[in-house]
């Protein structure tokens, strides 16, 4: 999940979910649909008269450890190995007041720092 947010992480929105369709990882489609939903958000809170959706970016994605599934496969001579699920928190950020040519990834968190007005879609994902 990490590989594929450092690949959107300061996109626009539109652009990044493009990608993130084509992209054959399996993580690429919880990915947008986050990056979908806090755009979403921003629009529902903040209303379209104060913003368009075409110029949200990608301000910042966390991923955090989430919890661990465990499950059980049986083998040979009466054992059993412990098979792992891992999932992960996903933090989306988008904010519509960085632009992404100008500074790249420095202007982004210069602005994060100065824009409290951005909306994030929290979601535990596998």
């Amino acid at each position: 999940m990490r590989r594929v947010a450092a690949l959107v992480r300061g996109m626009n929105v539109d652009h990044a979910t493009a990608l993130l369709k084509q992209l054959p990882k399996r993580a690429a489609r919880p990915l947008a649909k986050a990056i979908h939903a806090a755009r979403a958000n921003a629009l529902q809170i903040e209303g379209t008269a104060h913003h368009r959706a075409e110029d949200f970016v990608v301000a910042d994605i966390r991923i955090d450890g989430g919890p661990i599934m465990r499950r059980i496969r049986a083998v040979g001579m009466g054992r059993a190995y412990r098979i792992r699920k891992r999932l992960c928190h996903l933090r989306v950020v988008v904010s519509d007041e960085v632009a992404t040519t100008a500074g790249g990834r420095r202007a982004i968190r210069s602005a994060q720092k100065a824009a409290p007005e951005t909306v994030v879609a929290d979601k535990v994902q596998e």
